[in-house]
């Protein structure tokens, strides 16, 4: 699944697969202006910053279980956000620094650095790498993903995909070559 956040006619946080099919809203109201996004892939909770309403906020993958992490002037100008263990992470514009915050009840904010123009925070951790398993966007046996001449993308599960072209190009008939 692909997560992101929207903010034009209506703000939103939403999914869809990995080909832009089966686009879902799991977020529409009490919403502003989402930006910042991270996910707990074990959990499956969706965590988001909302600029406008100074707030962080977390759902589970189907839009449910929605609560406030924490609020108000001490998060106003956040963003970039990262979840590791019990923390989330994030980039307060105002003064660079990184911050910790405990994700169950947004206590200890805790300023752990200074950083000159950070905009984003990823953690890359050998315990939040997902096992792959085998996937239909896999390289065939001509150096193809998923046996389509250009694009693969992983479709409502590991075991479908759907081919795309690269512009400039339209799909052939046999939905895998570009012509």
């Amino acid at each position: 699944k692909l997560f992101f956040t929207d903010y034009g006619n209506a703000a939103k946080v939403e999914r869809c697969d990995m080909d832009g099919m089966n686009r879902t809203w799991i977020v529409d109201s009490g919403i502003e202006r989402p930006t910042a996004l991270a996910l707990d892939l074990i959990n499956k909770y969706v965590y988001w910053v909302d600029i406008y309403l100074d707030s962080m906020e977390v759902v589970d993958y189907q839009g449910r279980k929605r609560h406030t992490i924490i609020k108000g002037r001490q998060i106003r100008h956040l963003c970039g956000l990262a979840v590791f263990e019990n923390y989330l992470y994030t980039v307060n514009t105002d003064n660079l620094s990184i911050l910790r915050i405990n994700r169950y009840n947004g206590t200890d904010v805790q300023s752990l650095a200074r950083l000159d123009n950070a905009k984003e925070i990823r953690v890359y951790q050998k315990r939040t790498q997902t096992a792959v398993r085998s996937h239909a966007c896999e390289v065939d046996p001509y150096g193809m993903p998923g046996g389509c001449s250009h694009i693969c993308l992983l479709s409502s599960n590991y075991k479908a995909r759907t081919c795309r072209c690269r512009t400039g190009f339209i799909l052939g008939s046999d939905g895998r070559s570009c012509k």
